[in-house]
């Protein structure tokens, strides 16, 4: 049975990017260069919110100022990213940022649009 091109073929293993964190890497990569950001990894902290409840943000991030933020790259919200995300800026002083990526089509410019909500 061939698997309909529409669907998400589900998560990425720990450690892998999917093509929006890809992009958004290279988004982080440019700021570096730039001097906007000191440093940023993939995958770098593990809160634990619970027991046997843990959230893995997308992106640590170091700001110029030496701030860390912590950055969750989604196409879509599913299942329990928003509540983890949330309840992980309850317990935790760090700004937490969502960037809700969506792909544009390369008839219309290509690229991603972008949507940034703080919790």
């Amino acid at each position: 049975m061939r698997a309909n091109k529409s669907f998400a073929a589900g998560r990425m293993k720990a450690g892998v990017m999917n093509l929006t964190e890809e992009w958004y890497a290279a988004q982080l990569e440019a700021l570096k260069q730039a001097g906007t950001i000191q440093w940023y990894k993939f995958e770098g902290i593990t809160f634990k919110l619970a027991p046997r409840t843990t959230y893995t943000p997308d992106f640590a991030v170091m700001m110029a100022d030496n701030t860390i933020e912590l950055h969750e790259v989604k196409g879509f919200w599913q299942g329990t990213a928003r509540v983890k995300i949330k309840l992980a800026a309850e317990l935790f002083p760090f700004k937490f940022l969502a960037i809700v990526a969506k792909k544009v089509a390369k008839k219309n410019g290509g690229g991603f649009e972008c949507k940034v909500e703080e919790f």
